[in-house]
């Protein structure tokens, strides 16, 4: 059943092992830099019950209800709800937040769409990720995605130094497997479980290894401890800093020591055929949700700049309509993408309907490959004072304030209190820590963009390009043995 933002709450006071700036966290649903992260992920299961938006959010089936965003995709409908779903939560929270969980469940459905791989190497591998499926839609949790190891030195092979750089296998036993090592993860401190599994992509001839390890992993596990990076929320006064004090999704170092994964969490253990296909299949649900992140902030960074633009009639220049324009050419690239990978949806091997892979990597590259030069020009748009402009106090102190207000106003409808709002807008969406931060996450968070690229080549068609070449070219049927060998 669908949970309330206070049983979401109560299930993270479950003594879990967290640290943040050098001490340890009693509760994490209480504590100033992760309070706003809870409170939007409790706001978001709240909304699934609330008359208002229950219908956007949920789905009813055998007379109960369920989350959207879990809900398996077989139709064009399935993927509409879910992206209605995410847009109302961010006009509803009045930001963009990317780790809340319906965007991590996707990667259980790749793996499940490799069922028969699962089912030759052991049928109950196949019978765990359906059960676990299941389960996540059932109860409601908040899931997580466990993927990047700390790595270390990457020039030797993970037998050549400490083993616990990647996560592995270090004992059987009869109530499960004993594993090792750390996984970096977002959200992982106040979320419920994990899905993990290897980074490693290439396995060279190794049929089996302790790294090749697909599991659940409960938050509250002994063993299981989780070291946080300092956040931004309480660095400056939220009114200077409205993004940071509310969005900041903490990052975690999360540290497996000798932690027991029962059997009936494993989805696969050893088989490297198995790690292979899920690294190269991960994305080809989750991608969307993400992508479609991604256009959330883009509305939110072009509007920052128009409204910036607007509030000085600057928006009447030809040049500064060309830099709208190559925004609103980005934005639209976004949103033609999602579209059409879902209007082309494709037949997975498990019968899901998953996005158009091309459209959607190819999608997932456009959105991020611009966003650095797309923040670049909404700055410009925003001009110097995003930079310059004093903080709140200033403007609030009697013996500064006229000054801020006669500075600061720029006629009847922009008064010296919304110019400053909106500087403080911009400037943490475009030029603060936050924003800093949130730049690297985004290119970084799927994949490195070398990865991205690999996915768009692996699933764009390179037949049809090379069929029309043929042809204009009156090339022979020869050529087509000599392409099938260089693939091969």
């Amino acid at each position: 059943m669908i949970r309330t933002g206070e049983q979401f709450r109560d299930s993270l006071r479950d003594g879990r092992e967290v640290w943040i700036n050098g001490e340890r966290v009693k509760d994490v649903t209480r504590h100033p830099q992760f309070k706003p992260l809870v409170d939007i992920r409790a706001r978001i299961y709240d909304m699934q019950h609330e008359a208002k938006t229950q219908e956007i959010m949920t789905y009813e089936e055998d007379g109960e209800r369920f989350p959207i965003g879990l809900r398996l995709p077989f139709e064009k409908k399935d993927w509409d709800d879910k992206r209605k779903a995410v847009d109302t939560v961010m006009n509803d929270i009045g930001g963009v937040v990317t780790r809340v969980g319906d965007e991590t469940i996707g990667e259980m459905w790749s793996l499940w769409d490799g069922k028969e791989i699962l089912n030759e190497i052991d049928p109950r591998f196949a019978e765990n990720i359906e059960r676990h499926i299941h389960l996540v839609i059932k109860n409601d949790p908040f899931h997580v995605s466990a993927n990047t190891d700390p790595k270390g030195d990457r020039s030797k092979r993970p037998q050549d130094q400490d083993p616990d750089m990647l996560v592995h296998v270090v004992k059987e036993t009869d109530a499960g497997i004993i594993i090792r090592g750390a996984k970096y993860e977002t959200a992982a401190a106040y979320s419920n479980q994990a899905f993990l599994k290897p980074t490693i992509a290439n396995w060279g001839d190794a049929k089996l290894s302790e790294y090749a390890l697909g599991c659940i992993v409960k938050m509250d596990a002994p063993g299981v401890k989780h070291i946080c990076r300092t956040g931004f929320t309480g660095r400056a006064p939220e009114r200077d800093y409205p993004l940071s004090n509310k969005f900041d999704e903490v990052d975690t170092l999360m540290i497996l020591d000798n932690v027991l994964i029962p059997w009936e969490d494993i989805l696969f253990y050893q088989h490297t055929r198995a790690a292979a296909f899920i690294r190269q299949t991960l994305h080809r649900y989750s991608a969307f949700p993400f992508v479609q992140r991604t256009l959330s902030y883009a509305d939110l960074i072009i509007g920052a700049a128009l409204w910036n633009a607007k509030q000085t009639g600057l928006d009447k220049q030809q040049a500064v309509q060309e830099k709208l324009a190559e925004l609103a050419i980005w934005r639209e690239g976004i949103n033609a993408h999602l579209t059409a990978a879902i209007a082309t949806g494709e037949r997975s091997p498990n019968g899901l309907l998953m996005p158009n892979q091309s459209l959607l990597f190819t999608g997932r590259c456009h959105a991020l490959n611009n966003l650095p030069r797309m923040m670049h020009i909404a700055r410009e748009l925003c001009g110097g004072q995003i930079c310059v402009t004093p903080d709140s106090a200033v403007f609030d102190h009697p013996e500064t304030k006229q000054w801020m207000d006669k500075y600061y106003t720029v006629n009847d409808e922009w008064q010296a209190e919304d110019r400053r709002k909106l500087l403080a807008l911009a400037r943490d969406a475009l030029n603060s820590d936050y924003a800093g931060h949130r730049l690297t996450f985004q290119l970084f968070a799927q994949s490195p963009p070398f990865a991205q690229s690999a996915a768009v080549y692996r699933t764009f068609d390179w037949n049809q390009p090379l069929r029309f070449a043929q042809k204009a070219g009156g090339l022979s049927n020869n050529i087509w043995g000599v392409t099938k060998q260089a693939a091969e």
